[in-house]
């Protein structure tokens, strides 16, 4: 097939946009053009890859430096709404979410059509949880990218997305649909309208997004799937087993102390490192057993002092370089590292915050893969536990290495970018 350009649109947070970078580079392998049309603020991510970005502003005007860090004071000013529940949560943070997602779309709605003219796509594929129409109106194919968890779309026999419900927990899912309709609803009459100004028909309460008629691609592995009442066409449907990016290798440092002993790896993603004092009991129970580990701190390395010999701290690390030489993780709950450790069959104690951080954290533990545990209502003792039950745990080393098998078997990037490529054959 001749060359063609195949435009990425993740939303602007770590976890899409790595995911996207994973998918690209597989679609250049290819021998095609992929290009990222992307928050100004993330411009320099996509190229610091070696891609081609083309900025759309998804608010108001403000300096590269700011734009860059919106999400991450956005997320920090929330964090005393993380010690709530995901039902509580709807009226801080996801109410507050949902309505700079919604106003991201309006100011979106203005840069995409000059820049669609000018990169000139033959193929878009957009990871967002939110209806761009400048996008399904160019006319080429468009393609969702579901980088959350996949009961993003919608059943009416799995957990509502946000909701941290188990799968069978019928009362959790319909106490949290009924809150988050009521509360969601002025946001959602308000996009409604933004929708028929640009010639698009009105979604369903509840619905920011539609899936694409061309190809939607989920991230989630199917050995942690939910059974749905109405599964998923797969002409149309189809689940990628993650999308690991290529990353430089990464060489383990030598700790003073416990250097011969179990490696755990530690992060909140890129826009939780904020959570200082939750980071800083974790090193301190760490500190004081017999593991070592890797802690992402982000942008506030000036927060700590005094680590202990057997903790290793960076404001980043290459993730899919260093999950596979550690022994477990503890992480968020973010899309990234929930479908990494289990790409390569590692087991995970998720501390959750937000958004679909609450529903892996629930599949994690009821698919036996790892642990869920309260952000901050936990003592030292229970922590160390979780983390020896993660090494002692037998029946679920040999679930996370099955899980492993299978989704190292699929390549997920080169599965997506051939299916890409298959939407002009």
């Amino acid at each position: 097939m001749a060359q063609k350009t195949f435009a990425f649109f993740p939303e602007a947070a770590y976890g899409p946009a790595l995911n996207s970078v994973g998918i690209a580079q597989a679609v250049q392998a290819l021998g095609h053009r992929a290009v990222f049309l992307s928050d100004p603020g993330f411009v320099a991510v996509y190229e610091g890859y070696g891609f081609e970005a083309h900025p759309v502003a998804l608010s108001e005007p403000m300096p590269p430096e700011q734009m860059a860090k919106f999400w991450e004071d956005f997320i920090n000013g929330h964090i005393p709404n993380f010690r709530k529940s995901p039902y509580e949560q709807i009226d801080t943070y996801v109410k507050d979410c949902w309505t700079a997602i919604v106003e991201s779309a309006k100011w979106a709605q203005k840069d995409l059509p000059g820049v669609l003219s000018r990169v000139k796509p033959d193929v878009i594929a957009v990871d967002n949880v939110i209806l761009f129409p400048a996008i399904k109106q160019y006319g080429v194919p468009w393609v969702r990218i579901i980088s959350c968890s996949e009961n993003e779309i919608e059943d009416e026999d799995i957990p509502p997305h946000l909701s941290g419900c188990g799968e069978k927990d019928y009362a959790c899912h319909r106490a949290f649909r009924e809150r988050f309709n009521e509360v969601i609803k002025p946001i959602h009459d308000d996009f409604n309208a933004f929708l028929e100004q640009n010639g698009e028909a009105p979604y369903p309460l509840g619905q920011f997004f539609e899936t694409s008629p061309y190809l939607n691609l989920l991230l989630y592995p199917e050995p942690v799937k939910f059974t749905r009442r109405h599964p998923l066409d797969p002409a149309r449907f189809q689940y990628l087993e993650g999308c690991v990016r290529k990353e430089a290798p990464y060489e383990v440092p030598t700790f003073a102390r416990n250097n011969d002993g179990p490696l755990i790896y530690v992060s909140f993603g890129s826009l939780g490192a904020g959570d200082t004092e939750l980071l800083k009991r974790i090193i301190a129970a760490i500190g004081k057993s017999r593991f070592r580990a890797l802690v992402n701190i982000g942008d506030y390395a000036s927060a700590y002092s005094d680590l202990p010999d057997n903790v290793h701290v960076s404001n980043w690390f290459p993730q899919p370089s260093v999950i596979p030489q550690v022994d477990a993780v503890i992480h968020h709950g973010g899309n990234n590292s929930f479908t990494e450790c289990l790409y390569f069959g590692k087991p995970a104690i998720i501390m959750p915050y937000v958004w679909d951080g609450h529903d892996n954290a629930t599949r994690v533990q009821e698919t036996g893969h790892g642990f869920k545990m309260p952000r901050y209502d936990w003592t030292e003792t229970e922590l160390l536990a979780k983390l020896e039950a993660c090494l002692a745990d037998k029946a679920m080393a040999a679930r996370l290495a099955a899980t492993s098998r299978h989704m190292q078997a699929q390549n997920g990037p080169t599965k997506a970018a051939k299916l890409l490529e298959g939407l002009l054959a």
